[in-house]
């Protein structure tokens, strides 16, 4: 009975990622869509796995009697999760030591660490509590004006705690790289990601500048590691266009998430249930 279960939570998690098709409408609808495809499928079956490993290798569950290779398939399904949470978590360290390792700089009224490259870079690095990154060719390079969008970009990463979020996101995706369309869903959520630091930068600063100043970081090459970093580049440049388009349009509203987007995702929580009637 328990291998039956972990046959339906794959299938449904096979069949909701191959449902995945081109993104359409306004970014609140992308986002919700594209952020339940995501982490649906592996909550369901992370959630099957924790219920299987409650009910233990014995014992009857419908009349059917329970065995040890599902138990045992349960167990290391959730010691791969975990190990990979301990790889990508000591990686996010190393970053974040490798930032502090650089010297403090004051930009205005914000202070960064100041990273020896030429490189155009700008990023916030860190868990819950992101430092700002800035590379010396950055700061050598742009204007005050172009800095300051760059630098209210990063402001927008570290209001929305994109660092702390997309870590466990990107735990998810290592996780489940094996189910359809992961990648694509992941670049989507980078882009989205970025689209909503673009908003938050433009109430503060001139669109048209900010959109001058991601032509000039995008073109340049990527000098970090994406675990725990949130970097005004980071989609890449084959979402620039789309980035830019959204800067020169009319502001879109990029409302916070509401109780009721995540009603969703309880579905996930259905193979607990059957603990109950496992005996």
């Amino acid at each position: 009975m328990h291998l039956m279960m972990i046959l339906i939570a794959l299938a449904v998690a096979w069949w909701l990622r191959s449902a995945c098709n081109q993104p359409q409408g306004s970014w609140n609808l992308r986002w919700g869509r594209s952020l339940f495809l995501f982490l649906f499928p592996p909550l369901l079956i992370f959630m099957t796995a924790i219920a299987i490993l409650f009910m233990g290798p014995q014992g009857q569950m419908g009349g059917m009697y329970t065995g040890s290779v599902s138990y045992l398939l349960a167990l290391i399904s959730l010691a791969f999760f975990a190990i990979s949470c301990i790889k990508l978590a000591f990686q996010g360290w190393q970053s974040v030591e490798s930032a502090r390792n650089c010297p403090l700089v004051n930009l205005g009224d914000r202070r960064a660490r100041l990273l020896q490259t030429g490189a155009l870079f700008a990023g916030q690095i860190g868990f819950w509590q992101p430092e700002l990154v800035v590379s010396q060719g950055l700061v050598q390079t742009l204007s005050p004006d172009h800095l300051e969008s760059v630098l209210a970009h990063e402001q927008g990463h570290h209001y929305y705690r994109d660092t702390f979020w997309f870590f466990w996101l990107g735990w998810v995706r290592s996780c489940t790289a094996w189910l359809p369309n992961t990648e694509v869903l992941w670049e989507e959520l980078l882009a989205l990601r970025e689209l909503r630091a673009d908003a938050y930068a433009a109430l503060q600063v001139d669109p048209l500048v900010l959109a001058e100043s991601l032509l000039l970081v995008v073109s340049s090459s990527p000098v970090l590691s994406e675990i725990c970093c949130a970097a005004l580049g980071s989609s890449g440049a084959d979402r620039l266009e789309q980035r830019v388009e959204a800067l020169l349009a009319p502001p879109e509203p990029t409302p916070e998430a509401q109780l009721q987007s995540w009603h969703g995702f309880l579905l996930a929580f259905l193979p607990l249930l059957t603990v109950i009637f496992h005996t």
